[in-house]
C-alpha cells in the first residue's frame, strides 16, 4: 500500500492495522510503519553506500507528526553531506551506553585520586554512601545538572547540616572536576554553584559559659553514648577528632594513649596522657562494651573503645559521626505529635539547638582546650607537643625531647580546670564512670 499524499495527523489516524505489517509512505524517504497491534512507526528509508536503511524516528502519537518530519528532514541533510545519521545515532548511543554512571565516577575518583592522595580518603567514600549515590548513583555523570547539585546539598541543609553541606558540595566539586581533568566530562555541573551554607570562622573557640552548657546538655541530645564520650575526650584530651574515635585499647599502655605513626595526621607516633578524667570516660566505655558484648566483669575487654553499632564490622564509629552528631544536636529537626516534621514561617523543617550553644565543630573542642592550655600559661612548644603540630625548621632535626613530663602536668592541669568549669566546684570530679583503668 503506497500513498503520495502528504501526511496529516488525520490520515495517520485513520490508518488501520491489517494482518501484516505495512507501511504508508510520504516521498522522499519519510514513512509510516503500521503494526498488527495498530502501533504506528515513523522511519526515514534511505540508501548510503548501496544499502537501503531504515532509521526509526519513534512512534506516534507519543512523537507527532511535526517532530517526525522534522527529524527525517534533518536526516535527510546529513546523507546529502555524506552522513550516515543512522550509524551516527548508533554510535551516539553506544557512547552514551559506555558513558561512566555517577557510581562509577565515585569509584574511579576513589580509586584514582582520592585513596593516592588524601590521607582522608575514607571521609570521602563516607560522604559519597551516605549522600550522593543514593541520590545519584544510578544517573549518567553528563546528566547532572546544576540544578541537581543544588537540590543535593538544600536536602542536606535541611536536615540540620550546614556544615555537612559545605563538605559535601567540596567533595562534590573537585569529583566532576577530576573528570573533567580525565575528559570523562566536558563540563562540571558545580559551575557557579556556591557553598550552600556561609562558612564557620576557623578560630572558634568555646567559652567557660559554652564548655559547662554543651558538657551538660549532652544527655538531652539524640546520639549514641559513643558519640557523647568522644565528644568528651576530645575537649579533655586536645586531639583530633578522627584519632579519638579510632582508639583501640592495643594503644592504651598505662596511663598513655600511643598514637601509631599512621593513624596520626603527621604520620610520626604520638604519646597522649591520659588525665584522671580522662581514665574515667574510658573507663565507661569499656563498661558499656563489656556489657553489649557479654564479656564478664573480671575479664578484660580488647577492642575499639568506641565500637561501630554494625556487628557485622569490627571497627570504630564512622569518621563522620562526631560531626552529624553535633550538627543534629545544634538543629534538631521539630516534630508534631504524629512525628511529622514542623514547618517555620518560611516554610522550612523548623529546628531546635538542644546543646544550646552557638554553632562549632567538634574539632573546635580541640582548639578550645589548646586555648584554655595557652590561657593557663602553658608554653607554646607544650601546647604543639600535646596538639601533636609537626616542629618546622632546625628544631624540627635537633629538638626530640619528648615533653612527656609536661604534656602529663598540661593534660592534668587542664582535667582540674575544666572539671570546675562543668561543675561549678573547683576539684570536684564528675561522677562519670568507674575510676579504674580501661582493662
Amino acid at each position: 500500500m503506497k500513498s503520495r499524499i502528504r501526511f496529516t495527523d488525520l490520515y495517520i489516524k485513520n490508518l488501520k492495522p491489517m494482518e501484516k505489517d505495512f507501511w504508508a509512505r510520504e516521498g522522499l524517504g519519510f514513512a509510516v510503519r503500521v503494526v498488527p497491534s495498530g502501533e504506528k512507526l515513523w522511519y526515514y528509508i534511505y540508501t548510503f553506500q548501496g544499502k537501503k536503511r531504515y532509521m526509526w524516528l519513534g512512534s506516534y502519537p507519543a512523537v507527532p507528526l511535526a517532530a517526525a518530519r522534522e527529524a527525517c528532514e534533518v536526516a535527510r541533510a546529513k546523507v546529502k553531506t555524506g552522513v550516515d545519521p543512522l550509524a551516527q545515532k548508533e554510535a551516539e548511543l553506544e557512547e552514551r551506553r559506555r558513558a561512566p554512571t555517577v557510581a562509577e565516577l565515585c569509584a574511579e575518583y576513589l580509586e584514582r585520586h582520592a585513596k593516592q592522595f588524601k590521607r582522608s580518603w575514607q571521609k570521602d567514600e563516607q560522604m559519597i554512601k551516605r549522600d550522593v549515590l543514593p541520590e545519584w548513583g544510578k544517573r549518567k555523570a553528563r546528566d547532572i545538572t546544576k540544578r541537581d547539585v543544588v537540590l543535593l546539598l538544600e536536602k542536606i541543609m535541611d536536615r540540620g547540616a550546614p556544615v555537612q553541606a559545605n563538605t559535601t558540595f567540596a567533595l562534590v566539586r573537585k569529583m566532576f572536576n577530576f573528570a573533567v581533568e580525565r575528559d570523562i566530562l566536558e563540563h562540571t555541573p558545580c559551575h557557579g554553584v556556591k557553598p550552600p551554607a556561609p562558612k564557620v570562622a576557623r578560630d572558634r573557640v568555646l567559652s567557660e559559659a559554652e564548655i559547662r552548657t554543651f558538657w551538660n546538655n549532652l544527655d538531652a541530645c539524640a546520639m549514641s553514648n559513643e558519640s557523647r564520650r568522644a565528644l568528651k575526650l576530645v575537649l579533655v584530651t586536645a586531639q583530633r577528632p578522627g584519632e579519638v574515635i579510632g582508639m583501640h585499647t592495643d594503644e592504651i599502655k598505662g596511663d598513655w594513649w600511643i598514637l601509631p605513626g599512621e593513624r596520626v595526621k603527621n604520620k610520626k607516633s604520638h604519646r597522649v596522657y591520659l588525665s584522671t578524667l580522662a581514665r574515667e570516660i574510658l573507663a565507661e566505655a569499656v563498661a558499656e562494651n563489656k556489657e553489649k558484648q557479654g564479656i564478664p566483669g573480671d575479664q578484660e575487654y580488647h577492642g575499639f573503645m568506641f565500637p561501630s553499632p554494625q556487628r557485622a564490622k569490627v571497627q570504630s564509629i564512622d569518621p563522620q559521626a562526631l560531626i552529624v552528631a553535633v550538627g543534629r544536636a545544634l538543629a534538631s529537626p521539630v516534630l508534631d505529635q504524629n512525628f511529622k516534621r514542623v514547618l517555620d514561617r518560611d516554610g522550612k523543617p523548623a529546628t531546635v539547638n538542644r546543646l544550646d550553644v552557638a554553632h562549632f565543630t567538634p574539632h573546635d573542642l580541640r582548639r578550645t582546650a589548646a586555648t584554655f592550655m595557652a590561657e593557663s600559661g602553658e608554653m607554646d612548644e607544650v601546647i604543639d607537643a600535646v596538639l601533636n603540630h609537626a616542629k618546622q625548621g632546625v628544631i624540627r632535626v635537633y629538638n626530640q625531647f619528648k615533653y612527656d613530663a609536661q604534656k602529663q602536668a598540661a593534660l592534668e592541669s587542664w582535667s582540674r580546670r575544666l572539671i570546675g568549669i562543668t561543675t561549678g566546684v573547683k576539684g570536684k570530679v564528675i561522677a562519670i564512670g568507674s575510676r579504674s583503668k580501661p582493662a
